[in-house]
């Protein structure tokens, strides 16, 4: 009669030690979601630049020293990176703190809160009025030189990384830097996002579909992304049945070899 409840209590010790389907596949869709969600309305809000942003402004005219002005180059001129998009990051415009770029010609001007299409509209209005003509056939683009985020916890490689990209998920942050691990919390995942004001806190479920809909969703630049543990790494047990016997076997053999050891 002894022997059931020390093998219940086995069972439940292996059942709640080990690491789930359900705890590591993306989307899940409980049936309760439709098979066609929505577009996100984050996917179509454009972008309003913050402190920090790095941008990436080409323009191009008739006149060649105006090009030339703008062209884009690294360090490295001789190097793959020179044009590249990784170059871009480097060879691009800071926003300062104060939300303020500074270009050729024009100088110091302001784009915090504004669109890429509004800076792009007002870097064209600035140099038709003083610099070129409606004849220089100017063309303007205005781009992020890439997104950068922090990401740290159960993630494969962790640290600081670069989507070159006007718009990343965050299913792309996870992807480009090695995806979550094994004991990685998929269900909680915190992004601590930066505003003027203050810093912001959020929690994702990615293992939901209905995250896909989420403002959190979409990342945005200098985001942090934590995965936190389950908690099947704290208790050390492994993320298997297997690993969760050995773990067992090897506590269970030690202690019978200390105890018999002291009992000699």
């Amino acid at each position: 009669m002894k022997k059931t409840p020390l093998f219940v209590l086995f069972l439940l010790l292996l059942l709640s030690s080990c690491v789930t389907q359900k705890d590591l596949i993306y989307l899940q869709n409980d049936g309760t979601s439709p098979s066609t969600l929505p577009i996100n309305e984050i996917q179509n809000k454009p972008y309003r630049v913050q402190t920090n942003d790095m941008l990436s402004i080409r323009v191009k005219t008739v006149d060649p020293k105006i090009n030339e002005l703008f062209t884009l180059t690294t360090n490295n001129q001789s190097g793959m990176m020179q044009q590249a998009e990784q170059g871009l990051y480097f060879s691009g415009y800071n926003v300062d703190s104060q939300g303020f770029i500074r270009l050729p010609v024009i100088g110091k001007m302001s784009v915090i809160g504004m669109t890429l299409d509004e800076i792009r509209d007002q870097i064209e209005n600035k140099l038709l009025e003083d610099y070129v003509t409606e004849e220089s056939n100017l063309f303007v683009t205005v781009k992020m030189a890439g997104i950068r985020y922090i990401i740290n916890g159960e993630i494969g490689s962790p640290g600081i990384n670069f989507i070159y990209n006007d718009k990343a998920t965050i299913m792309d942050a996870i992807a480009n830097s090695g995806d979550i691990t094994m004991l990685g919390n998929r269900k909680e995942v915190m992004i601590y996002r930066q505003f003027p004001y203050g810093t912001e806190t959020y929690s994702i479920d990615l293992t939901n579909i209905n995250a896909m809909n989420s403002p959190q969703f979409f990342i945005q630049p200098n985001d942090f992304i934590y995965v936190k543990p389950l908690k099947q790494k704290t208790l050390g047990t492994g993320t298997t049945g297997i690993q969760t016997i050995t773990t067992i076997i090897s506590v269970v053999t030690l202690l019978t070899t200390t105890f018999l050891l002291i009992n000699r």
